[in-house]
């Protein structure tokens, strides 16, 4: 039996290629598309590059190309079916199993979908046209929003007494009706009403772009009424685990890193309407887990942000204290508070694009400095009172799942409260200084290191490795006294190591006259110092990592040379230049 179209579709729309691709495939952006080794050859050069906005993957190199399910296939060695189910568990979807209560399911979801899209499509219609609906187009229109903003969401308008439950039930049996949430039995009078009438209807459609639910909201001042309402959950619609406007907003991912998380339908629709697209709402409940690993799937940065309001700012103590577990070092949560009794809609009416981006980027909080901000309010200057702060923060960073980001962030969190109480921390200021670390610093280091080369890092390895086992090597000279070094400082630095380590009967460390820069670039970047934490007194390890930096290296200076060669080759096309080629290639593939 085939997979439905419907299910696969699902899986390539919850999962970009390059999520996909990256975890076996190291990969780099450039411009749209992101590039590296191939998985199908052995390559130094990159030839293998993804395109999320196309979908698909291309390796220049072996002519493979193809979309997730080919990718999974081909680099695991997976029937369609297998990876179909391998890439149905990262989507975070159940299996598919082809039993017949699945496919009545599917039967079922065909008939939904059915249902909810004639349902929004005759309200939506009926309020761009029907002529007594001009009190819902008033509405729309004092709340600056037009006919632009009606089509691109789909909003409809269901009059206070309607009657299109009849209609549907001459296509549908009135259980499936009902199994859908668009409408409930009147004990008392004994029919079927509209659960959202007298209201302006938002499709909340799931990720592939079809209506599952409804969002509801009144447009006359009722105290008795709820302002707004959404579809109950049923089989096909858990509010949970679905987000207003994803299915949209997705689509910006390969453009913008960043997405704005709001309340309110009104709020994602006024800040479309001023250009800003990366926007989405949660369904009226508090924020879950689920969303915001779904939403990691298409953004990095998760901009939280709330109406200016006691209510909003309660939800939005709760998330982060539910939501701190799912941090990771390459993704953010970060919180913006815009000013009291402002929501996100009024806000950039009143102000546009421009101010409300700046504001973003002047007063957005990452969400561990929130945490601290918020229970810093809370915490009078007393021991008492610092305990239990202390303990509360602490309680807060061991929930975090990935240890090297509960690490930094209980850093912070100590370092923060040592700042609060400096006569208490006097003895351990030494110590707080050297031993810690702040997530600024960190990020700092991960900017330094990513504007090195991999052959200077490679380079600082072998640096390191000498300078630390100058009696090892000074006694095996003839192991490095031919590596060939490619950047200017360090090939000179390397040059007078080995004369020094010829010339003397024995060298120590401070003989060198190492520069101070140098060493501590050395010394902070070397990635082999963290292989060598445990293994310093091994000799014969030491000889190993020397010998595979060597390779290494060799590598980079064939590489190199067979590009000179190869664009020689295009111009001159000689024999000699070929043959020369050749040789290297072979030489490298023996490397």
């Amino acid at each position: 039996m085939k997979y439905p179209k419907e299910y696969l579709d699902e899986i390539k729309n919850r999962l970009k290629v390059s999520t996909v691709v990256s975890k076996t495939v190291s990969l780099k952006k450039r411009g749209k598309e992101f590039v590296g080794l191939s998985p199908f050859k052995n390559e130094k050069t990159p030839s293998f590059t993804v395109n999320d906005e196309k979908e698909f993957y291309h390796c220049f190199a072996t002519s493979e190309h193809g979309n997730i399910f080919d990718f999974v296939m081909k680099t695991q060695n997976l029937k369609f079916g297998e990876a179909v189910k391998h890439l149905a568990q990262l989507a975070g979807m159940q299996p598919y199993m082809f039993s017949k209560q699945d496919e009545e399911r599917e039967k079922k979801w065909n008939e939904y979908k059915s249902i909810f899209s004639h349902y929004v499509e005759f309200y939506h219609n009926e309020l761009l046209k029907n002529e007594n609906y001009s009190i819902a187009r008033d509405y729309l229109k004092n709340r600056s929003l037009g006919k632009d903003e009606v089509k691109k969401f789909k909003i409809g308008y269901i009059e206070k007494n309607p009657n299109f439950f009849e209609k549907l039930k001459k296509d549908h049996n009135e259980q499936t009706l009902v199994e859908t949430g668009l409408f409930y039995l009147d004990e008392k009078k004994k029919i079927y009403l509209e659960r959202f009438r007298g209201r302006l209807i938002f499709p909340i459609n799931n990720i592939s772009g079809q209506p599952i639910a409804l969002g509801g909201r009144i447009i006359e001042n009722l105290d008795y009424l709820a302002k707004y309402i959404n579809s109950p959950e049923t089989n096909f619609f858990k509010k949970g685990s679905n987000l207003y406007n994803l299915d949209l907003a997705r689509k910006f991912s390969n453009k913008i890193d960043h997405i704005y998380l709001v309340e309110g339908y009104m709020d994602v629709v006024g800040l479309s309407k001023n250009g800003i697209d990366n926007v989405v709402a949660n369904l009226g409940t508090s924020l879950t887990d689920k969303q915001i690993l779904i939403l990691n799937q298409f953004f990095d940065d998760i901009i939280i942000c709330f109406d200016g309001d006691e209510s909003g700012y309660k939800a939005a103590v709760r998330a982060a204290e539910n939501l701190i577990k799912e941090l990771r070092p390459e993704k953010q949560i970060s919180f913006l508070f815009l000013p009291d009794k402002e929501d996100p809609d009024s806000y950039v009416n009143k102000n546009g694009k421009a101010n409300f981006v700046n504001f973003t980027n002047q007063s957005k909080l990452s969400i561990h400095q929130f945490i601290f901000s918020h229970y810093k309010k809370q915490t009078k200057n007393n021991p008492s009172s610092m305990a239990i702060f202390e303990k509360k923060l602490r309680a807060i960073a061991n929930t975090i799942k990935d240890d090297f980001i509960k690490k930094y962030v209980l850093e912070y969190f100590l370092e923060k409260i040592a700042e609060l109480t400096p006569h208490s921390n006097q003895n351990n200021k030494r110590f707080i200084s050297k031993k810690t670390k702040s997530l600024e610093s960190t990020k700092k280091y991960f900017q330094e290191s990513q504007s090195l080369s991999g052959v200077e890092l490679k380079e600082f390895s072998l640096l390191y490795l000498v300078i630390n086992n100058l009696d090892l090597l000074q006694a095996n000279i003839h192991l490095i006294e031919n590596i060939k070094l490619f950047t200017e400082l360090n090939k000179k630095i390397f040059e007078m190591i080995i004369e020094k380590l010829k010339s003397s009967s024995h060298v120590a460390v401070q003989d060198l006259n190492l520069d101070v820069q140098l060493t501590e670039k050395v010394n902070k970047f070397a990635p082999i110092k963290h292989i060598l934490k445990n293994q310093s007194d091994d000799d014969q390890k030491i000889i190993e990592l020397l010998e595979d930096i060597s390779r290494d290296l060799m590598n980079y200076d064939l590489e190199f040379r067979i590009q000179e060669l190869e664009s020689k080759f295009s111009v001159d096309m000689s024999e000699s230049t070929f043959n020369e080629l050749k040789e290297l290639k072979k030489k490298q593939n023996l490397n």
